[in-house]
């Protein structure tokens, strides 16, 4: 498809699905970490995608060398891709998808703080500030909710430094020498420097295998293909079609619709203040990546 100016149904129904989809990854990281240690299923997760993506690659003729101004940035990717899936496996080990949901999908907002002082024309104004304010209060709120049974400060604490891992990785696109090669290439690092990471690190956190079932193999399964690997590539794909901020702008929909599904798929109880952060993060996303329409001259 040639490149769009302006968001259109097509784009407009692909990053709902899209947010839907990522939504739809919480609940499914959840059930998998009842047969798997998490750790152990973060890693082969992005074990199983490294192959993926060699194929989709070798069939789309896309060169698998990195050049070697770009090895440093994209270790520290990989490395940081690493802590981002370490640290959210483990919050959805300790607590409901909904709170983890809340503050992960927070990451537009660390993301606009650290570009405010890190990248030119990225200052925080305006409705942005707003946005910026909004949103922080939300996670505040979120991590000041003590109640309920599936509540925990290690967990809260973790889907944060996973959100914080995640912009860090954004940013990092932005600033290092991985701005200057494909998106398939910049994936292949990151989930290639993650896999052997967190495998060897997963022997640490209790045994590899719980009670595992078949549900929790094709859980696992599901991650790897349709998220860790084709569904990233998808979102490559729409960042090259339809400009950033109008792509950006649907990221408020993810936490919106991992509440939704933890409370119809899970029967999680959400509590009020956890509704309450929801509204505040998403509506505070949704103006850190609102631009303001230009009028047209005449």
């Amino acid at each position: 498809m040639e490149r769009k100016t302006h968001m259109d149904a097509f784009g407009a129904a692909a990053l709902i699905a899209f947010a839907l989809h990522l939504a739809f990854n919480q609940v499914v990281i959840k059930v998998t970490n009842e047969g798997f240690n998490p750790v152990f299923a973060a890693g082969a997760r992005s074990a199983g995608a490294v192959l993926v993506l060699l194929l989709w690659m070798w069939l789309r003729g896309i060169p698998v060398g990195i050049p070697r101004a770009a090895w440093g940035a994209g270790l520290a990717a990989g490395v940081l891709f690493a802590l981002e899936f370490f640290c959210l496996f483990l919050a959805l080990d300790l607590t409901s998808v909904s709170r983890a949901s809340v503050i992960f999908y927070s990451m537009p907002v660390w993301l606009a703080l650290a570009a405010h002082f890190l990248l030119p024309g990225e200052r925080v104004s305006g409705l942005r500030g707003l946005g910026l304010l909004l949103a922080m209060a939300g996670v505040a709120l979120a991590l000041s909710d003590r109640s309920g049974a599936a509540v925990s400060w290690a967990g809260d604490l973790l889907a944060l430094a996973a959100a914080l891992c995640w912009a860090a990785i954004a940013l990092s696109v932005r600033l290092t020498r991985l701005v200057t090669i494909p998106p398939a290439q910049q994936l292949i690092c990151q989930v290639g420097v993650s896999a052997p990471l967190l495998l060897l690190a997963a022997p640490a956190f209790g045994p590899l295998l719980r009670e595992v079932e078949v549900i929790h193999v094709a859980a696992l399964g599901f991650q790897t293909v349709a998220v860790a690997s084709l569904g990233f590539l998808a979102w490559f794909w729409l960042m090259t079609i339809y400009p950033a901020a109008s792509v950006a702008s649907f990221s408020f929909l993810s936490p919106v619709f991992s509440v939704l599904l933890g409370w119809l798929l899970l029967s999680e109880n959400v509590a009020p203040s956890v509704w309450a952060a929801l509204v505040l993060v998403a509506a505070g996303i949704y103006l850190i990546n609102r631009r303001p329409r230009i009028a047209a001259a005449g």
